[in-house]
């Protein structure tokens, strides 16, 4: 079984020059694709990763002017946490000092230095120091130094109940193997270097969460392709009784959802076409990019879009 761990993150925001200027500015995250909500064309939708876009990088996020705050609870994505080289932790508790970022002070998860922080929504995230991650390619924005940019997903926490039956669909499905206990949490990975950590934290019946500013939406897992794609929808109707949507285009990926048994929304996002589909790799970002049934209307929904500057 492929072994590919996550695609993206997808998460709601509140005002999209505020969110630009934090995830960009501060985190130096490369604003790879700016596009709209295919459901709703009034709101941006803002994909950041590395500078090509590689899946494993990506934080999506729907940017709503006035979006009520969430509440974290059971069902819903607790952590997303970055990966640095484990010698730029000192380099980032500085920088969030000194850009007034409310964070905490670094803990050991699994033998691991964590820092964890939040953006200005409130939205729970934390760099992770990997040894040997210097080694990766790097790409520093604006005034961070590429060694201690942020090179891509470390993983993500999921608070749900209980830990076996969303374990039941990352191993089966989603090829994750679990590696380790420590109390509540369980950790599950597929031995790649981004995104290929899910961390499950059982809750049992704590209070359920709600969905609006600083909480994900939805975690993505990759597939390489729409066969591959189909064999997990497949797998995951034969094994598990799970029905999928149908499969929605989303030009830079084709993407099906599902709950799964902790109330988490998955997607399966393949890897294909990639975000240089629509404009040139070395331009990702910079203009607005509109799927082909929505260009007719590009005056109007350029119309009702926030200025960004």
């Amino acid at each position: 079984m492929t072994r590919n761990g996550i695609h993206h993150v997808t998460a709601i925001s509140g005002p999209a020059r505020r969110n630009l200027a934090f995830h960009e500015g501060v985190l130096g995250l490369s604003l790879v694709k700016k596009t709209v909500n295919f459901d709703d064309p009034g709101t941006y939708h803002f994909y950041y990763g590395d500078a090509a876009g590689s899946p494993g990088t990506i934080l999506t996020f729907f940017p709503w002017e006035h979006v009520a705050p969430g509440r974290l609870g059971v069902g819903e994505t607790q952590e997303t946490a970055f990966r640095v080289p484990l010698g730029s932790i000192g380099y980032w508790t500085h920088r969030f000092v000194e850009a007034g970022v409310k964070h905490g002070t670094p803990i050991q998860t699994f033998g691991e230095t964590v820092l964890p922080f939040t953006d200005p929504d409130g939205m729970h995230l934390a760099l992770v120091g990997v040894a040997g991650a210097e080694a990766e390619p790097g790409h520093g924005v604006g005034t961070i130094p590429a060694e201690h940019a942020i090179r891509g997903f470390h993983g993500v926490t999921l608070l749900v109940k209980e830990a076996a039956p969303t374990g039941a669909i990352l191993t089966d499905v989603f090829g994750f193997a679990q590696t380790a206990q420590d109390g509540v949490l369980t950790r599950y990975s597929t031995g790649t270097a981004m995104g290929g950590i899910v961390t499950l934290r059982a809750a049992g019946d704590f209070l359920r969460g709600r969905q609006g500013g600083g909480s994900v939406h939805h975690v993505a897992f990759r597939a390489a392709d729409d066969a591959a794609e189909a064999a997990m929808v497949q797998r995951l109707a034969e094994n598990h009784s799970i029905r999928t949507t149908e499969q929605k285009d989303r030009n830079y990926f084709r993407s099906v959802y599902f709950r799964e048994p902790g109330g988490v929304l998955f997607e399966i996002a393949t890897d294909i076409p990639g975000f240089a589909v629509d404009e040139p790799a070395d331009a990702l970002g910079r203009v607005l990019k509109l799927p082909a049934f929505l260009e007719g209307r590009r005056t109007e929904i350029e119309g009702i879009l926030p200025a960004l500057s």
